[in-house]
């Protein structure tokens, strides 16, 4: 008896909806093909309830299925209406499109003319590689396409990805999220609010600011693409990659997660802030994992310094992290960085510049080595030697080595040139000027005598073993002269031509850089 006065209480309840479902838009039904009408295959009540002479209502109750060409609709309960084709159905649905993709839920409302389901309450739909839920769904089993906009959720093998808005095609296995869009892997966390993402392929394709969290850095782009399978991406329109100390920013950079080679092309912009690097260049390649960087394409290195940063050209630059030295106890080499500059160096900085072929800084010792025909200017004076040595203290320039074939040249302010060379040399800086140079083994000098009124009265060439110029206010003011000393005094004016420069005297003022940007300007 209780199982009659449920099924009249719900033919009764239904009726409502059968009003409605009757007040539909008329369908020519002359062009509907045989093939379109809905079967009942199964029901353990069935009951036809006629409202018109021209409307006939079926009610199906417990254990239903429906077809319709080769998609099977079960159900616990259903409403027909045979005139339009379409149903309404009541808890524990499942639909299934051709044993392909399956659809679950508590409520559809079906119209099989156009094969367009509206599903509502725990909607589920898989299609063996992800599965969608939501609460509201609108599916097109002619299309396979799915559409959401009141949240819904996509979990395929690990990744889990949300957004308020969404369209499933379960045919080419894409789907397309809008608005508030997360995905949630193992490996990554994506935030956005476009995005298209390939249940098979596992690549994530965005055309929206797009943040991505890899565990190692945080990426930022705007458009592009992340193979979340294989780790391989694509970032277009000035993508930005970042940690806690170092940045990377490029027109364009291709990723790869597991070797964390990252490929920049296009007004590269670099930069540690933890060691106060900057690079600039046309391209680079960056390794986020041991975080050593390779440019290339006229690029500048700039390293930070108190009012005088130093801005350093060459063919390529590489910057790595030093190795730790695992025999020291608290060793942290690791920590800091060394460089190379390799072909056609050039340096600038207010107080100091300088050229060579390659060049090694390490920020364990602070000290430059410049390598192939060197030469350093600072202010008036120039040094030059087979290597030379650049010590820094503090960020500034504090003393300098020429090892082999040393020389100083210094020019005076009528445009004479004081000389001093030697087996080895070094100097000293102070606040940016040099305050002494001492020249060491077969040593010579050629500097010019001054009266108490600066006027010049001759000129003075010395061998000795050893040999020191003292400078103040960038001006030659003190020489001393170690062991052996012999040489000639010539008066201003009886200067032989020939002995106006030392063996080997070359000025390359020339070649010295005159300003930060002739060195972007190559």
């Amino acid at each position: 008896m209780g199982c009659k006065i449920n099924l009249w209480l719900f033919v009764f309840f239904t009726m409502v909806v059968i009003t409605a479902v009757g007040q539909s838009n008329p369908i020519d039904t002359t062009k509907r093909d045989s093939s379109q009408y809905i079967q009942i295959i199964q029901s353990d009540v069935f009951r036809r309830v006629k409202q018109d002479s021209s409307k006939d209502l079926n009610i199906l109750v417990r254990n239903v299925i429906m077809k319709q060409n080769n998609t099977l609709f079960y159900c616990d309960s259903a409403i027909q209406d045979t005139k339009l084709n379409q149903f309404e159905a009541f808890g524990n649905i499942h639909i299934n499109d051709a044993d392909s993709v399956h659809t679950y839920s508590q409520y559809i409302k079906y119209i099989g003319d156009t094969r367009i389901a509206t599903l509502k309450k725990k909607v589920k739909l898989t299609d063996g590689k992800g599965v969608l839920t939501t609460e509201n769904l609108e599916y097109d089993l002619n299309a396979k396409m799915g559409t959401y906009i009141n949240g819904g959720k996509v979990v395929n093998g690990k990744s889990i990805l949300t957004s308020k808005e969404g369209i499933y095609y379960a045919d080419t296995k894409d789907v397309y999220f809008q608005k508030n869009v997360k995905l949630v892997d193992p490996d990554y966390t994506l935030a956005t609010d476009t995005l298209l993402y390939n249940l098979n392929s596992e690549v994530a394709s965005f055309v929206a600011a797009t943040t991505i969290n890899d565990g190692r850095s945080r990426i930022r782009t705007r458009s592009g693409f992340y193979d979340l399978k294989q780790g391989k991406a694509n970032f277009k329109e000035r993508p930005i990659m970042d940690d806690s100390t170092q940045v990377l920013i490029a027109d364009k950079i291709d990723y790869d997660k597991i070797s964390g080679i990252a490929l920049a092309e296009g007004n590269v912009f670099y930069r540690d802030s933890a060691q106060g690097v900057s690079m600039l260049s046309g391209a680079a390649v960056f390794n986020n994992l041991v975080k050593d960087i390779l440019s290339y394409k006229n690029p500048v290195m700039i390293l930070r310094q108190d009012k005088d940063s130093l801005f350093i050209a060459a063919d390529s630059l590489y910057s790595a992290f030093l190795p730790k030295d695992t025999a020291k106890k608290n060793d942290r080499s690791d920590t800091l960085r060394y460089f190379n500059a390799f072909h056609h160096v050039r340096m600038f900085s207010d107080s100091l510049q300088g050229k060579c072929d390659s060049l090694y800084y390490s920020a364990i010792d602070s000290v430059f080595q410049f390598f192939t025909e060197p030469v350093l200017w600072t202010r008036g004076s120039q040094i030059s030697g087979d290597t030379l040595l650049l010590i820094t203290k503090n960020k500034k320039a504090d003393t300098f080595i020429a090892n082999e074939n040393g020389f100083s040249i210094n020019q005076t302010n009528d445009g004479l040139f004081n000389q001093l060379r030697g087996n080895v040399m070094t100097g000293k800086f102070i606040d940016g000027e040099i305050d002494y140079v001492r020249a060491k083994g077969n040593s010579e000098s050629l500097y010019y005598l001054q009266d108490d009124d600066s006027a010049y009265v001759g000129m003075d060439y010395t061998q000795s073993d050893a040999i020191s110029f003292k400078f103040i206010n960038r001006e030659l003011k003190r020489i001393t002269w170690v062991n052996g000393a012999t040489g000639t005094t010539y008066p201003f004016s009886k200067i032989p031509e020939d002995k106006k420069e030392l063996r080997n005297f070359k000025w390359l003022e020339a070649l010295r850089p005159k300003s930060v940007g002739e060195l972007f300007g190559r």
